[in-house]
């Protein structure tokens, strides 16, 4: 593609080329980078299985669910935040309650991702707030899969504020 010749009503063609030049790269199909998200829900007692899921990704190539039954209380308001690295092989999970601790007994949890396999995964009886930090979970109250960070039936003590997993990229056959 030539650049404009010089318009003859005395305007200059750098701007009218630059226009041109800044509307193709616009146009173009975007790199998909994906930015950190948060979403707010609420974790409800009650003491039936609920469900909670996000995608993230190019293409929504990654999916967040978390899956939890609690008891006692009100409906707390938790935030799930998704994040992808820059070249879209890792993935960070993270599911919290904003205000640090929970009231609600958990009688299970599970923080699953699709599409990717944990590298590190960790769940917390309590979350960092104002100056309070993490209090994470014994290591006898949960387990990390490959695809799940979840409660040990038995050894969970009922309490549960925050989970976090970072995962890469499955490898998929062509």
């Amino acid at each position: 593609m030539a650049a404009p010749r010089e318009r003859r009503d005395g305007g200059g063609s750098a701007s009218l080329w630059a226009a041109v030049l800044l509307t193709a790269v616009a146009l173009r199909p975007a790199e998909a980078v994906s930015e950190p998200m948060t979403v707010a829900f609420d974790v409800r007692p009650g003491g039936v299985v609920h469900s909670f899921s996000q995608n993230a990704g190019p293409g929504d190539r990654y999916t967040c669910v978390f899956t939890y039954a609690s008891q006692g209380g009100t409906n707390e308001k938790w935030q799930m935040s998704l994040g992808t690295s820059e070249d879209n092989q890792h993935f960070t999970c993270t599911v919290w309650r904003p205000q640090g601790k929970s009231y609600l007994y958990f009688t299970q949890f599970k923080a699953e991702v699709r599409g990717a396999e944990i590298e590190y995964g960790m769940a917390y009886s309590k979350a960092a707030f104002e100056r309070e930090s993490d209090v994470p979970l014994k290591n006898e109250e949960f387990e990390v899969t490959k695809t799940a960070v979840s409660h040990r039936p038995g050894a969970f003590r009922a309490e549960l504020s925050k989970l976090v997993i970072v995962a890469k990229a499955s490898h998929s056959e062509l």
